[in-house]
């Protein structure tokens, strides 16, 4: 057998998943990619990069990329956001569309009249079917089948992994004819230090209240590996001093409590220990201001 003939039935290619937020996109991408690499919380807005998930098989290679939920941006953090999703739909081989059984269909036309004239394979999930009727369910896949009719339909639930099997055959299906894209041995495009600041902020997410976690970003300054343990100093930065002394609360207690739930997930993620530092900055403009969004990784 020639290398030129493996190639050419081997498929590859790029499954872009958009949708609003608190759909499940994360979720699903973590359960086809069989690692968390999105962080995932019942907030909205939660996933703020393009995070690359990859999976690969002898004969193919799946590149996942998890996107932020569909918004009006408010400010310039937003608006950087609200890029990813326009180069998502733009650079696909498959969009991976995610409705969930909650949300009204029509909540973003725009971006639904942009799927209507997509050259690509749209593969539409109907998430959260799990916590809805089944008589819902067809409403809603009837009603999306008038909206896109070439796309293929799944329900779904991807907190349950129901129907995944289904989902990932049609993608594989549906993949150009092409050699892979990353080495077989990769699973994401993101480094160490990306998954130490998204776990911090994870942990921001499922503590405090509020505009605190839309007003903080996490930025890893020192990430050294050592024989035993990888020693990581990790900066929060918030916007105005009451948001400081939130984070930090009565005698450092909450910013403890952010560093221990951390630290233990960083333990797992790794398979290595961690010794784990963190501090607060204020930067008032950090969401409006273009150098920091570069310095953050929302620009370039």
């Amino acid at each position: 057998m020639t290398t030129e003939n493996t190639n050419k039935r081997h498929r590859a290619g790029f499954v872009n998943i958009i949708g609003n937020p608190n759909v499940g996109k994360s979720t699903l991408m973590n359960a086809l990619v069989g690692e968390k690499l999105s962080i995932v919380t019942a907030k909205a807005q939660t996933t703020r990069h393009r995070i690359m998930g990859i999976v690969n098989g002898d004969d193919y290679q799946i590149v996942y990329s998890d996107t932020p939920g569909i918004l009006k941006p408010n400010y310039r953090l937003q608006q950087s956001m609200m890029n990813f999703v326009d180069t998502a739909i733009g650079d696909a081989d498959i969009i991976l569309y995610v409705t969930d059984t909650v949300e009204k269909g029509d909540k973003n036309d725009e971006y639904i009249a942009k799927l209507q004239k997509i050259d690509c394979p749209v593969v539409l999930v109907i998430n959260k079917i799990d916590i809805s009727s089944q008589d819902q369910v067809l409403e809603l896949m009837n009603w999306w089948k008038e909206q896109l009719p070439h796309a293929i339909i799944f329900p779904a639930s991807a907190q349950e992994k129901f129907n995944l099997d289904n989902i990932f055959d049609a993608i594989v299906e549906n993949l150009p004819v092409a050699p892979a894209w990353y080495d077989k041995d990769v699973f994401t495009d993101k480094n160490l230090r990306f998954f130490a600041s998204e776990i911090v902020r994870e942990k921001i997410f499922l503590n405090y209240k509020e505009e605190i976690p839309y007003s903080c970003e996490v930025v890893v300054e020192e990430f050294k590996e050592g024989e035993e343990r990888y020693d990581i100093s990790a900066v929060i930065y918030v916007m105005r001093d009451t948001q400081k002394g939130i984070i930090i609360g009565k005698g450092g207690q909450s910013l403890k409590k952010v560093g221990t739930q951390a630290r233990i997930d960083m333990e797992d993620f790794f398979q290595k220990k961690v010794f784990l530092r963190l501090f607060v900055k204020v930067d008032p403009d950090w969401r409006e201001s273009k150098k920091e969004l570069r310095k953050f990784g929302y620009e370039y």
